[in-house]
């Protein structure tokens, strides 16, 4: 590892790449047996937001993050994590988007809550519905109260939407103003990955539920905080966006610990805006990642960042008509060494115990023959992982070829 920079250094791109995938968990090798759950807990506290997402195609969207850093680790661990009683490590809310965060940053997170049960900071029309229905709201309430644990479904309050606001139904407004107030969270997620909620304070740890509540402005230095220090090195911008924070709240943040010598502010090669380093970044002297990475992925979630870092403009596609798509479907970027590399359409196809590559492209200006080898065997690697049996390769894409053969 090479120094920290000084307060007026600056930084070329490979080390800014460097840093931020360090900071990440890309910087270590990979165990080659299967990642334990502490492994996972020390990873999921290290990026302090997984994004939930039920996306399936390959598995659910946020079992993969712990997939690219760790390799091969149990899944249940993931969700004895977030839903083990109130010895659970982690919980469900808004962190990025929907996440999961750890308990331990809860009470950073109730000035959000506070805000939204204040209409603010929330969809336009649950802070409506939460003016103007405060006493189903409460009846809500009070049959969770009382009966326990239920999903949305459950309740009998559940007046029927007529189609609009995606259709809900009251009580499934009712439950989600809840949700946003802090009120009630995720006790557990069944079936169709449904929630099932419950009071909070019958759900969280007893210690966080009794935590004090610390202020707004010491609330947004510890996001920030944390969020620096999962990125290593990002933009005002990007600090912001990690756990979705107002602008003047973040930038007051940004201040204050550049102020107190946690967020070191440098320059970066072909960044038009400045940057700020953890205090605590290293800059290590290479990384040897090998990864595909989920399109929520929080190294790439933020797409101006991803092309800034890594010259690669990655867009989601799942929403684009089949014959406007570039790249695919469910698209995961290939990270070799510090850069992207590849992109690869994936599919897991259970009933044929099969990882099907529908599509594959090397990025600009990179030979196929330097990643087909190692793309190979991040993808068998994930197949194991899946339980499949096989890698299929589709002829999409200009490193099809070379993937297929062999």
């Amino acid at each position: 590892m090479t120094p920290t920079p000084r307060r007026s250094d600056s930084l070329s791109l490979k080390q800014a790449r460097r840093i931020v995938l360090a900071a990440q968990g890309f910087g270590q090798p990979r165990a080659e047996t299967p990642a334990r759950r502490r492994d996972l807990k020390a990873m999921i506290e290290r990026l302090g937001v997984v994004q939930i997402d039920s996306v399936n195609v390959i598995a659910r969207a946020h079992t993969l993050p712990g997939f690219s850093r760790l390799g091969r680790y149990d899944t249940a661990d993931l969700e004895t994590l977030a839903y083990n009683g109130r010895k659970r490590s982690l919980f469900e809310y808004w962190g990025h988007e929907a996440s999961y965060l750890p308990v331990d940053l809860q009470p950073a997170m109730r000035w959000r809550m506070a805000r939204a049960a204040r209409g603010e900071g929330t969809y336009g029309g649950l802070a409506r519905f939460g003016r103007e229905r405060q006493d189903l709201i409460a009846e809500v309430r009070r049959e969770i109260a009382d009966r326990g644990p239920m999903a949305a479904a459950e309740l009998s309050h559940d007046h029927r939407g007529e189609g609009g606001w995606w259709g809900w139904s009251d009580g499934k407004r009712a439950i989600e103003w809840l949700f946003w107030a802090g009120i009630v969270t995720t006790k557990t997620r069944r079936g169709a990955f449904e929630r099932v909620y419950d009071l909070t304070e019958r759900v969280l740890p007893k210690h966080i539920v009794e935590a004090p509540t610390p202020d707004d402005a010491e609330a947004h230095r510890t996001l920030v905080r944390i969020a620096a220090g999962a990125m290593g090195i990002a933009t005002e911008r990007c600090l912001r966006d990690y756990f979705r924070l107002e602008v003047a709240d973040a930038r007051a943040a940004v201040a204050s610990l550049v102020e107190a010598g946690e967020l070191v502010p440098v320059t970066v090669e072909g960044w038009s805006k400045p940057g700020y380093l953890a205090a605590q970044a290293r800059i290590p002297r290479r990384i040897e990642a090998r990864a595909l990475l989920a399109p929520f992925d929080p190294l790439v979630w933020q797409r101006e960042r991803t092309e800034a870092l890594f010259g690669a403009r990655i867009r989601l596609e799942i929403y684009v008509p089949e014959h406007k798509r570039t790249h695919g479907y469910y698209v995961l970027p290939f990270l070799l060494g510090d850069r992207i590399v590849a992109r690869t359409d994936l599919k897991a196809d259970r009933a044929r115990s099969t990882l099907i590559v529908q599509a594959a492209h090397a990025e600009a200006g990179i030979a196929p023959a330097d990643i087909v080898e190692p793309l190979k065997a991040e993808l068998d690697l994930m197949a194991l992982w899946l339980g499949l049996e096989q890698v299929e390769i589709k002829r999409r894409g200009d490193l099809a070829g070379a993937l297929g053969q062999g």
